[in-house]
């Protein structure tokens, strides 16, 4: 079950890094981003418990990002074993490793939104708009 949660919590972490991402480049404040989304079906505890970090962008350690992977790793293994596809658990397993390997492992798990930040970054310029 703990495998289980962990699927959902690191795709949770990553698609609202995505709209975070995508609103700030689209002009939108990212509160007010977070704001809107908690107030509608896409609300989640993630987004709550995690807020203030996604939004100060401070990725002191609440869950270590690499005890995130080597859990998500976990995950694919007993998916094998199962025969069981988790084709977006792996993509994100990729990007959590990616984090690990630019030595962010012992940031936050909400540090992620920092990888798509840069993927979103014009080619020598800036991060956060």
């Amino acid at each position: 079950m703990k495998a289980c949660n962990q699927i959902v919590v690191a795709l949770v972490i990553e698609a609202v890094s995505e709209a975070l991402v995508l609103g700030e480049r689209a002009g939108v404040e990212p509160s007010k981003v977070l704001d809107v989304l908690s107030g509608g079906l896409a609300g989640n505890k993630v987004m709550e418990v995690k807020r203030e970090k996604f939004l100060s962008r401070d990725f002191s350690p609440g869950g270590k990002s690499r005890f995130h992977l080597k859990d998500l790793g976990i995950a694919l293994a007993a998916a094998r074993e199962s025969g069981v596809p988790l084709p977006v658990t792996a993509l994100v397993n990729e990007m959590f490793g990616a984090l690990v390997a630019r030595g962010m492992g012992d940031r936050d798990h909400s540090a992620l939104v920092s990888l798509l930040d840069g993927w979103a970054r014009p080619a020598g310029g800036q991060g956060r708009p």
